[in-house]
């Protein structure tokens, strides 16, 4: 057991939730992110703002009617499965070679898990490293071993698992969207709350929303959720951090608070409660919905995804006939949903638990 142990420890394999659950889901997203996320927004751009070059096909496969047309934004999105898997790779420190052989291992599983192949590929990647890992510099013959056992436990793990994980993330994502349609109310409280809290958390909202394909009214009260959490923080510790602490939380992330949060569980509490406000006005009275990429649906803020991916989601429910435009009630209700609802409810439930002294000044200071 010792030599195993040893083994383990000089080859860098860890077996933790952190480096799994924290580095490799966050790692995940940021794959997600440099991939499909951004080739939708190229694609976006490219359309709403005629620009040439983002709307020409650059790349054909095949002939005929089943040829493949790709623009450089559906190229970027095609590499979603590949980004994935490297990026899985990198948090779990792979050497080179392995890290590149994950390439067509994030390829196939990304394909063979149809609606919830982000979620196969979190779990294949992770295998298929640690494998690769292991036999990494253990032979002579380095160059043909480690990438031959990384792709086919890969690919091999994959063929395994891929259809039936990604139909379960699938399944469920749907079961989700299908129950926010149902009862907008409570499943727009259950959902917004649940997403920001997870965005605040040190793993990965975006990655999850992915894997779950959450989209329709239930991605808009994921957006809502998330918003409450890094409006809500940024406007709440104002008085701390400034204008340095509103920007870092509002356009980056209310992660920064975590540590704030483990000494003072009560900070959370108003974004939290602005988070189960807001939802339920997302889905009832706005209909807000996310219908661009399902990782925006995790982002909140961030950049502005949240919004983008919104706003993407509206042009191409317009270019499929399913919405006739864009109304001053949508935009309406994304500002407000985004911004001034989780500034404004987050302060108000903030008030009282500063006069009682469950939140004291110095509670969100920041080291920015």
């Amino acid at each position: 057991m010792n030599r195993f142990r040893a083994f383990l420890a000089r080859k860098n394999i860890v077996f933790s939730a952190k480096r799994y659950f924290v580095d490799a889901m966050g790692a995940m997203a940021q794959g997600l992110f440099c991939t499909l996320l951004v080739g939708t927004i190229l694609n976006t751009i490219g359309t709403q703002f005629n620009i040439g070059f983002l709307k020409a096909v650059v790349v054909t496969l095949g002939s005929g009617e089943g040829a493949l047309t790709y623009t450089i934004g559906g190229l970027a999105s095609a590499m979603v499965g590949p980004g994935m898997a490297v990026a899985i790779g990198h948090a779990l420190q792979c050497p080179p070679m392995v890290l590149f052989s994950l390439i067509p291992v994030g390829f196939a599983t990304n394909a063979l898990g149809g609606a919830g192949g982000p979620l196969a590929v979190f779990f294949v990647a992770l295998v298929a490293s640690e494998f690769g890992k292991a036999v990494s510099k253990e032979t002579k013959v380095d160059i043909l071993v480690t990438p031959i056992v990384t792709i086919l436990v890969g690919v091999g793990f994959a063929a395994l698992i891929a259809a039936p994980v990604g139909a379960a993330a699938a399944a469920f994502g749907k079961m989700v969207m299908w129950a926010t349609e149902l009862r907008p109310f409570f499943m727009g409280i259950i959902v917004s709350v649940v997403v920001g809290i997870v965005l605040t958390l040190p793993i990965s909202s975006a990655a999850i929303c992915a894997a779950l394909g959450l989209v329709g009214l239930a991605g808009g009260a994921a957006v809502a959720g998330c918003c409450a959490q890094m409006v809500g923080f940024a406007v709440m510790s104002f008085r701390e951090n400034r204008w340095g602490g509103l920007v870092a939380q509002g356009l980056g992330t209310s992660m920064l608070q975590m540590g704030n949060i483990v000494r003072n569980p009560r900070i959370w509490i108003p974004p939290t409660l602005a988070a189960a406000v807001t939802g339920p006005i997302a889905t009832c009275i706005f209909r807000l919905q996310m219908n661009g990429a399902a990782i925006s649906s995790g982002m909140g803020t961030c950049g502005l995804v949240g919004q983008i991916g919104v706003y993407s989601g509206w042009v191409s429910d317009m270019a499929a006939g399913t919405k006739a435009g864009i109304t001053g009630m949508d935009w309406l209700g994304l500002v407000l949903i985004s911004f001034v609802l989780p500034a404004l409810f987050t302060w108000l439930f903030a008030l009282p638990l500063r006069k009682c002294g469950w939140i004291k000044d110095g509670d969100l200071k920041l080291d920015l």
